[in-house]
């Protein structure tokens, strides 16, 4: 494809497509193809311009790849998936800009150029809907918005004031027009970031499980979900039993059993078990659509500011209608009355304060942070404790395996290759580095094992050549198992270097293997907890599995207020619920299967994006692996979206109390006093759409 390169910063490129014009489905496909690059971050394709903007990662070789590519584009060579062309949001854009140019276009032509007889039919005929919404909401014992709106717009039109019933219902409908977009599209974005991105899967092939590319599956494939994973499409059980967390979905934390015959869903967990799935949908569709409706009806999209703001909006529609009885009584002057009616505080709050939250979980999203509702923006602006695991948290989240030590004579490359066999079916990060380590080495192993128990937060059960070998902690390995440790290598366990965390291997009741893995601290740990200290975090927590002499040397370095070693993860959900009930708002951020509980039972549970599927389906907000920056983004705009929601609220009291007075006293009339509320209205819905950092 030829293009034209209009202007270029650092990591910045804009291009004109040389095309006379460019479809939904061919600019959605630019898109795809161009953000698929590995060094592309950010693409912006506009379908009217032609223009495409790319952000990209700073090599020169990087530029010049990517514009070579570019040069040899042909829609037709790009396979791109249904669901992302379905779900673009580029179709919902246009259509929402051709009914807004349509309703102005409409309004003044008609105005402008309609008799004004056929005018005033045109505006009798508009306002019945108006007014019978109202009469419906009285039927129905309620005195909302749609009782003030009948209302104004009625007893305009029963006073013969066509122009000011027309206005009045064409600002309406144009801030009508300007919520559902907006709303529609937070949503959509929000949907987007949510959905699932699952590169591999098992499939299994006879009685054997394959690595495959989720992109490989079809209808009729079975796969094999292990516990702690994710399942990646919808399908129906055919072998295995399990417990399947299904709250991504159904907002219920409790697991529902799943055995043979039944269905299972894409995007929720496995915590318990294993099973085999036969594939009956492939895409991200209907996991998009899912997602869709789960927010649009779930209460955890609300903060608690926000609730109360619509109860508010609610409560004050029979205050405004007694102020216009009110003004009506003691100045006996119609035209004043109107201006009273015309202004409704009720409109603005229910129209700012969903935007202002939809837009903060947006621009989170702009960070790589998924937050799954405003009630978690609002939990981490109140939190004034926060408590972390170690491993893969506040270390690095790719560890890596710095020696094998033998203790039964097998070699060291032997000894990694079983335990990489065992360890590649579960998601942690200690057991991704030692898969790394055995692909840095290029050991392969078939499945040479039997079926994988998972033991949570202590380890991996299973045979090889029908002997039983295990893999975990030290707690796990020689207390519950209670493996022997040969009498000629005990001294060598004892002597083994503390600045590295174990995992101990045992084949047939003797320990064979200790793999030392380092895990390095997280260079930003220290900033970011002295940083969170100063946004108002009084107390920091680390929680770990590891051994006391390690956590304490962590909790040392990065200025850890309180630290626990050893712990289980039902002791961090405890802990969690305990400083709950002293009256204290909890983070809890985590990676792994065992940190679960803990994430479910905080106030906000974050966690890391490349740990454990289970972890992020559960946690209410989703951080990158990048670094641990993105939490003070997140602290950030959450307090600037909590004092943003209090100016909106004052904005809009203060406001629309002016043009009651201003009405009362007649000082405007009650075009203009609807004019500059619905104008109010929109300028503060527009001010929640501005970006918060």
């Amino acid at each position: 494809m030829k293009f034209q390169i209009k202007n270029e910063s650092k990591r910045r490129i804009r291009m004109h497509m040389s095309v006379y014009r460019m479809s939904y489905v061919q600019a959605d496909t630019l898109q795809y193809f161009l953000t698929e690059l590995s060094c592309v971050n950010q693409v912006k394709v506009n379908d009217q311009t032609c223009d495409v903007t790319v952000y990209y990662s700073g090599e020169k070789a990087d530029r010049q790849d990517m514009l070579k590519k570019l040069q040899t584009f042909h829609y037709e060579d790009v396979e791109v998936p249904e669901h992302f062309i379905q779900n673009s949001g580029r179709a919902l854009n246009a259509e929402y800009q051709d009914k807004l140019v349509w309703n102005v276009a409409f309004h003044y032509a008609r105005k402008w150029f309609l008799p004004a007889p056929l005018n005033a039919c045109y505006n009798t005929v508009a306002a019945i809907p108006y007014v019978v919404k109202g009469l419906k909401c009285l039927c129905n014992r309620k005195i909302e918005v749609p009782v003030l709106d009948g209302t104004a717009i009625g007893v305009s039109v029963i006073r013969g004031d066509y122009a000011t019933a027309g206005s009045v219902m064409f600002l309406l409908g144009i801030g009508e027009i300007l919520e559902e977009w907006t709303h529609k599209k937070s949503v959509g974005d929000l949907a987007r970031s949510m959905s699932l991105h699952v590169e591999k899967v098992w499939m299994k092939q006879d009685e054997t499980e394959v690595l495959t590319d989720s992109s490989k599956i079809q209808k009729g494939d079975r796969i094999v979900v292990h516990m702690g994973n994710v399942i990646p499409f919808d399908g129906t059980v055919t072998e295995g039993e399990g417990m399947v967390n299904q709250a991504s979905l159904t907002g219920e934390s409790v697991a529902v059993r799943k055995s043979s015959g039944a269905g299972v869903f894409a995007g929720t967990v496995l915590e318990e078990g294993e099973l085999t799935i036969q594939v009956t949908a492939i895409g991200g569709g209907s996991r998009y659509e899912q997602v869709v409706k789960m927010i649009e009806e779930s209460e955890k999209l609300k903060s608690g500011l926000e609730s109360k703001a619509e109860h508010l909006a609610d409560r004050l529609v029979p205050w405004t209608l007694g102020g216009t009885a009110l003004t009506y009584l003691l100045t006996r002057n119609v035209t004043r009355t109107l201006s009273v009616l015309m202004v409704d505080f009720s409109c603005a709050l229910k129209m700012a304060m969903p935007i202002s939250v939809l837009y903060a979980i947006h621009e989170a999203g702009t960070h790589h942070i998924t937050v799954k509702g405003g009630k978690f923006l609002e939990a981490v602006a109140e939190a004034d404790t926060i408590v972390f695991d170690k491993t893969g948290t506040l270390t690095k989240a790719k560890p890596t395996v710095v020696k094998v030590v033998s203790f039964d004579g097998r070699s060291e490359d032997e000894l990694l290759r079983i335990a990489a066999c065992l360890e590649e079916h579960f998601p942690h990060s200690m057991a991704k580095a030692v898969v790394h380590a055995a692909q840095e080495r290029g050991l392969e192993h078939e499945e040479m094992h039997s079926r994988v128990e998972y033991v949570v937060a202590h380890g991996i059960s299973s045979s090889v050549e029908d002997k039983k070998v295990i893999i975990g902690s030290y707690h796990f390995v020689f207390e519950d198992e209670k493996t022997v440790i040969p009498e000629d290598k005990r001294e060598i366990l004892e002597n083994l270097p503390q600045e590295y965390s174990h995992l101990y291997m045992a084949i047939e009741g003797k320990l064979s293997a200790v793999i030392c893995i380092e895990d390095p601290l997280r260079p930003e740990a220290a900033d970011v907890i002295r940083e969170l200290k100063k946004a108002g975090i009084s107390k920091v927590v680390m929680m770990t599995g590891d051994n006391e002499h390690t956590a304490k040397a962590i909790a040392e370095k990065v200025g850890i207020d309180e630290f626990y070693a050893e712990v289980l993860p039902g002791d961090k959900a405890k802990f969690v619920e305990k400083e709950k009930a002293a009256g204290r708002k909890v983070i809890m951020t985590g990676d792994g299967i065992n940190d679960s509980p803990a994430l479910s039972a905080s106030d906000a549970g974050i966690a890391i994006s490349d740990g454990a599927e289970l972890a992020r389906e559960i946690a209410d907000i989703t951080i990158s692996a990048d670094d641990l920056y993105q939490i003070l983004i997140l602290k950030q705009i959450s307090d600037r979206l909590m004092r943003r929601i209090r100016k909106n609220y004052h904005s809009i009291v203060g406001i629309n109390s002016t043009l009651i007075a201003l009405g009362v006293f007649g000082i405007i009339q009650p075009t203009t006093s609807a004019l500059m509320h619905n104008t109010s209205t929109l300028l503060i819905s527009l001010g929640s759409m501005r970006k918060l950092l």
